[in-house]
C-alpha cells in the first residue's frame, strides 16, 4: 500500500530544530546500525561503514575506490600512472560522493564516534588528492582544495578526541600541533601563507589547545615537584630527598 510509504510516523516525536544538528542511531530493517541526520522536511538515513547510501558503484565501496584502482590497473599496463586524468564529469561525481561522506563524519561527530569520523575524514583527504594529482581542469582542483583545511581540521578534532578519551593529554596536544602544522603547509603550498593569521581553523585548533592545556591534570612529576614544595616548607627534609630521588628517577626515564 502507498500509506506504508509515509514517514511521519518515523518523524514523530523528533522536531527539527533550525541550527541545530540532531543525529541519532537506530537498527535498520538488516539489523545493522544507521545514523539518522534531521531535516527540516524528513530525514537522511546513512549506513555506519562503507558508502553512506549503501550503493557500490561498478562493483566497488566507492567511487574513490573504483577510480584508486583504475589507476592501479593502468600503472600495471603502462609501468606508470602518467597521462591518467579524472574528467571534470569524473571530479564532479567524486566531489559529489565527498558530500556524502561530509554528512556523516559531522553526524559521527555528533554521537562520539570519532573512529568513523577520522575513518571518514581520512578518506575525503585522499579523495582531495587524488582530484589534485589527476584532475585535467584547475577548476576542478580548486573545487576541492577550498575545503582542504577545514577537513584537516576536522580529522585532528577526531584524533585528538580519541586521545582526550584514553586521557592521553600530551597526545591530544601533539595532535592538535601536527594539525596546524599540516594546515600551514597547505597555505604555503598555494602561497598563501598570510591567511594563516586568520585562518577559522588554526584559530578554532590553537583555542582548544589552550583549554587542554588548562585543565589536563597535572603530570606525576609535577605532582611530586609540589609535594617537594610543602615538605621543604614544612621543614620535612628527610621526605624531600625521598621526593627528590623519585623526581630525579623521572627525569632519567624522560617524563615530564
Amino acid at each position: 500500500m502507498q500509506g506504508d510509504k509515509d514517514i511521519s510516523h518515523v518523524l514523530e516525536g523528533w522536531e527539527y530544530t533550525p541550527g541545530e544538528l540532531s543525529i541519532r542511531k537506530v537498527s535498520g530493517l538488516d539489523r545493522k546500525d544507521k545514523l539518522q541526520l534531521r531535516l527540516d522536511l524528513g530525514l537522511l538515513q546513512m549506513e555506519m561503514d562503507e558508502r553512506p547510501d549503501g550503493k557500490k558503484p561498478y562493483g566497488k565501496e566507492s567511487l574513490l575506490r573504483y577510480y584508486l584502482d583504475l589507476i592501479e590497473e593502468h600503472k600495471s599496463r603502462y609501468g606508470t600512472d602518467k597521462n591518467f586524468k579524472l574528467s571534470s564529469e569524473d571530479c564532479a561525481k567524486l566531489q559529489q560522493e565527498g558530500i556524502q561522506y561530509y554528512y556523516r563524519y559531522l553526524s559521527l561527530f555528533q554521537i562520539g564516534d570519532y573512529e568513523r569520523a577520522k575513518r571518514d575524514t581520512e578518506r575525503n583527504l585522499r579523495m582531495f588528492d587524488l582530484v589534485k594529482n589527476y584532475a585535467t581542469d584547475q577548476k576542478d582542483v580548486m573545487s576541492t582544495e577550498q575545503y582542504r583545511a577545514y577537513v584537516i581540521m576536522m580529522n585532528t578534532r577526531a584524533r585528538c578526541s580519541i586521545s582526550l578519551e584514553r586521557k592521553n593529554y600530551d597526545d591530544a596536544l601533539s595532535q592538535i600541533n601536527a594539525g596546524i602544522q599540516k594546515i600551514e603547509d597547505f597555505l604555503k603550498e598555494y602561497h598563501q601563507e598570510h591567511l594563516a593569521e586568520t585562518s577559522s581553523e588554526i584559530a578554532f585548533l590553537k583555542n582548544w589547545a589552550r583549554e587542554i592545556e588548562e585543565s589536563k591534570p597535572p603530570s606525576l612529576k609535577q605532582r611530586l615537584k609540589d609535594q617537594l614544595q610543602i615538605a621543604i616548607e614544612r621543614e620535612e627534609y628527610e621526605r624531600a630527598a625521598e621526593l627528590r630521588d623519585e623526581i630525579g628517577k623521572l627525569e632519567e626515564a624522560g617524563e615530564n
